[in-house]
């Protein structure tokens, strides 16, 4: 006699219902996953120190604080100082658009480097950095940006007196900027073809591209311009892929130089120090020669 009306044992059909109910458990956990990552990206994309920096002459010769006035309304600090006392002045600026974590301060360094090296130099802070108001994003950080070229112009530097210097996603708004104020040349710093494919390299598990809202390309901007374009990497990059850098660098039609620093990471000291500031002045000399 059955001991069920279709003919199946009930612990039978149960086991047969085990790996759809684990298939289904594993799914609804793997888009819960994707929905937090979605809905905390940006908190894993940006690492802004939010304190207060000291005064501009507290920390570089000649330094002077500047408010950076934004489209939407945000007023924004951030540093200027001319080329040091004793440098041969190159009459050239370097706007610095920094990397995703910390603010100016730990940039500081970087822009003595470059006053020593003749260059007046502009330090921003993005939105939500350093004590300026507003939450960082894709298209707040350009017109961050894009504030800056305006507040060197009125320094006397416009773009064509300017090299944008863009270090790690600070690539990707000196990228957007290259195409809407292009300038005299641009140095990237650690700079990845897209955001997405870094997300790749760090969350190999999970669609990235369908869920990222900030993209920041690099590689197409670089590649539709002929502005003089100099790539530095490091060679043991534990954050942005080394051969993401050298994608970048192929695809300049104005490549002057690709640099790597040897053994070098990320965020080690090399990478905002003397040897970064003698490579913007190589590119200077060929933009002058």
């Amino acid at each position: 006699m059955s001991s069920s009306a279709g003919g199946q044992p009930p612990h039978t059909r149960s086991r047969a219902r085990r790996p759809v109910r684990a298939a289904a458990v594993v799914l609804t956990a793997l888009v819960m996953v994707v929905i937090l990552m979605w809905s905390l990206q940006r908190s894993l994309i940006y690492f802004p120190d939010t304190s207060e920096v000291p005064p501009a002459p507290d920390v570089l010769s000649g330094g002077q604080d500047l408010t950076l006035r934004t489209s939407d309304g945000l007023e924004l600090g951030a540093w200027f100082a001319p080329a040091a006392a004793g440098a041969e002045d190159r009459e050239l600026a370097v706007l610095i658009a920094p990397g995703n974590g910390g603010n100016r301060l730990a940039r500081a360094g970087l822009a003595e480097s470059l006053q020593q090296q003749g260059f007046a130099v502009l330090v921003m802070d993005y939105r939500g950095y350093g004590g300026n108001p507003g939450r960082p994003s894709e298209d707040g950080l350009i017109q961050d940006g894009l504030a800056a070229v305006e507040a060197l112009e009125a320094e006397g530097y416009p773009p064509e007196r300017t090299i944008y210097f863009g270090e790690s996603l600070g690539g990707g708004v000196v990228a957007a900027l290259l195409v809407q104020r292009p300038p005299a040349a641009v140095v990237l710093r650690s700079p990845f073809t897209e955001l997405a494919e870094v997300g790749r390299h760090h969350y190999p598990w999970l669609p990235v591209r369908t869920i990222l809202r900030d993209e920041f390309p690099v590689t197409p901007h670089v590649a539709q311009s002929q502005v003089p374009i100099s790539v530095i990497r490091a060679e043991e990059d534990s954050v942005v892929p080394a051969e993401l850098s050298a994608e970048v660098a192929a695809a300049a039609p104005n490549l002057v130089q690709e640099q790597v620093i040897d053994d070098a990471d990320h965020n080690d000291p090399v990478m905002f120090g003397s040897e970064i500031a003698e490579a913007v002045a190589r590119l200077a000399a060929v933009i002058d020669s």
